[in-house]
């Protein structure tokens, strides 16, 4: 009972009057593998409440005619076992009182790291449904590949910067609705206007849409040097600038390598075979995993399907828990 519990999708309602916080927030929760519904205000949410059974509910403070904490009172009279996060941009200490009071599970501020309050939303599922924290695995902590902007192995280090670069991570009111369509070259790429702070890194596909790596920023940093190297040995004149201290020789130097690196193919960066880590792997091994092989997140393996990331920063965040 308890695994299929720990297994079937978290079920949030978000309550929030902006329109384009709530869209944006349901799409970035959805990649996360949460089902959700949402509400534009307490009345709509109390009705919703009433009707359906959701594991967390996610509350803005300042909304018209009910505010957060009015829902939170009334929420917990009709279904007690409900948790709520409260999530606001207004919250005063007298009001993070009265909402712990009422129980409130936790309160975020606005804006909000959209990893932080997916961590928050799965706590409180497990409070809810009794889960232990011990024997805490992969699969629970990892982030879904939908989260996850991708470039084929064939496109160039220019064309995957500009992905990677519009990959957005943080939940603010302070959005447009609908995502971006952004073309690079040949190709059209669909990226979303919240700012997610992101992930830093992009998958890599095959012709046949398999997964076959991952690029980050450090890759692209590192590919500057290899390029460097064969410049210098190319067009000895540059080097010999460079030696002298020529007035704009390193500048030139720079944009060089970085002109020369836009035109490789994103397969010339990628490791042969990348980190990866077992789905069921507990986190020691995967803390170990990642410092022995000194890279900042491993695709996640689920028998033989690549299933999700696991990031030093989901690491960090269950260690802040613990010390919590």
């Amino acid at each position: 009972m308890q695994k299929a519990q720990e297994t079937r999708e978290i079920s949030v309602l978000l309550v929030d009057d902006e329109d384009a916080f709530r869209a944006n927030a349901k799409t970035l929760f959805k990649k996360r593998g949460f089902t959700v519904a949402t509400a534009a205000n307490g009345l709509e949410a109390l009705a919703a409440i009433r009707e359906n059974d959701y594991d967390v509910v996610i509350l803005d403070v300042k909304m018209p005619e009910m505010d957060g904490n009015e829902v939170l009172y009334s929420l917990k009279k009709i279904k007690p076992k409900t948790e709520v996060i409260i999530l606001t941009g207004h919250g005063t200490s007298e009001s993070i009182s009265f909402g712990l009071r009422e129980g409130a599970f936790a309160y975020l501020t606005k804006p909000c790291d959209i990893d932080l309050l997916a961590v928050k939303i799965r706590e409180a599922y497990r409070k809810k449904h009794g889960i232990p924290e011990d024997g805490r695995r992969v699969r629970d902590i990892m982030v879904s590949l939908s989260s996850f902007g991708s470039v084929g192995e064939e496109w160039t280090v220019a064309e995957a910067i500009e992905v990677l670069l519009g990959q957005k991570t943080i939940v603010s009111d302070s959005v447009e609705e609908e995502p971006t369509e952004v073309v690079i070259g040949n190709k059209t790429v669909i990226t979303t206007t919240v700012d997610e702070g992101v992930h830093r890194c992009v998958l890599v596909r095959d012709r046949k849409n398999k997964i076959t790596g991952i690029v980050s920023f450090t890759d692209f940093l590192q590919g500057l040097e290899s390029t460097y190297l064969r410049l210098i040995a190319e067009r000895p004149s540059i080097a010999a600038s460079a030696e002298a201290g020529t007035s704009g020789a390193y500048e030139e130097i720079f944009n060089n390598m970085v002109r020369e690196l836009g035109k490789k193919k994103v397969r010339d960066l990628m490791l042969d075979k990348p980190p990866t880590i077992n789905a069921d792997a507990g986190l020691l091994e995967t803390t170990n995993r990642l410092l022995s092989l000194n890279v900042r997140r491993l695709l996640v393996l689920d028998g033989d399907n690549i299933v999700g990331v696991i990031r030093e920063k989901d690491i960090m965040f269950e260690m802040a828990n613990i010390i919590r």
